[in-house]
């Protein structure tokens, strides 16, 4: 054998990125994905009609709240036994505390009559039951949305909080490694992770208030503070981009 090849390192391989074509069908064969690009098409087209760029009397106007009323309606197809993922998210949850318990009732509870409910109304909507419950489903709907939306900030704010309390750890065993000289390339490692974690948490707790805000017009009838329809609708684009974000990354 070769004395200059045994001494030789081997060269690591670098991981092989992701075809765009592949990633981009994994992404859209969930049911999430397709979900998600079609409340982005729906609430930039409400944003296109909230601020009046284009006049009532023109064709494209008419045109754009069609599709926006048909995409809304397509979206809600999509929620068929989406209520189970919160029953099953709650069975298997690992609860420490009573305070857990609470809160992940109210946030899957909450989430998952939103989703039950959701699926009578695409019924009421479709005509297939009397369109005269829709009003007080939609109500329903809105409150038990809203009310998870609180138990699910909640608890992602507990989440950061162990975050940060886990990285302040990782930051400590770091600095005795640097003073000793020692190597900390999988503490540095961990703490990347931990960092990544914590930002996708925070774009979750974002994603949340966009969607709270949301519910709460649909609960207000358009009437209240919060309930300008170009603010409501920028917070349900900002909401489905960072909801499609959190899908291509998991992909």
């Amino acid at each position: 054998m070769d004395s200059k090849a045994s001494t030789v390192a081997p060269t690591q391989s670098k991981p092989k990125e992701k075809d765009f074509l592949n990633h981009l069908e994994a992404y859209l064969s969930k049911r999430d994905g397709v979900d998600k690009l079609l409340k982005i098409s729906r609430y930039a087209t409400k944003i296109i009609l909230a601020s009046s760029v284009l006049p009532e009397t023109v064709p494209l106007t008419r045109r754009l709240k069609s599709f926006e009323s048909s995409v809304g309606l397509s979206r809600k197809a999509f929620r068929l036994g989406k209520f189970v993922q919160d029953v099953n998210a709650l069975r298997n949850s690992h609860l420490d505390s009573k305070q857990e318990i609470f809160l992940s009732i109210i946030a899957y509870g909450g989430e998952g009559l939103y989703y039950f409910v959701e699926q009578f109304i695409w019924l009421a909507k479709s005509g297939l039951i009397d369109a005269k419950h829709s009003r007080n489903l939609q109500k329903l709907s809105a409150w038990a949305e809203f009310i998870g939306y609180i138990g699910s900030i909640s608890l992602k704010f507990r989440d950061l909080k162990r975050i940060n309390e886990d990285e302040a750890c990782l930051n400590s065993s770091i600095e005795i490694a640097v003073s000793r000289g020692a190597g900390c390339k999988e503490e540095e490692e961990r703490r990347n992770k931990l960092r990544e974690k914590e930002l996708m948490k925070k774009l979750s707790v974002v994603q949340d208030l966009a969607d709270g805000l949301m519910a709460l017009a649909d609960i207000q009838d358009g009437k209240g503070r919060f309930s300008d329809p170009l603010v409501v609708s920028c917070a349900g684009l900002l909401s489905a981009l960072i909801s499609t974000h959190k899908n291509w990354v998991s992909c």
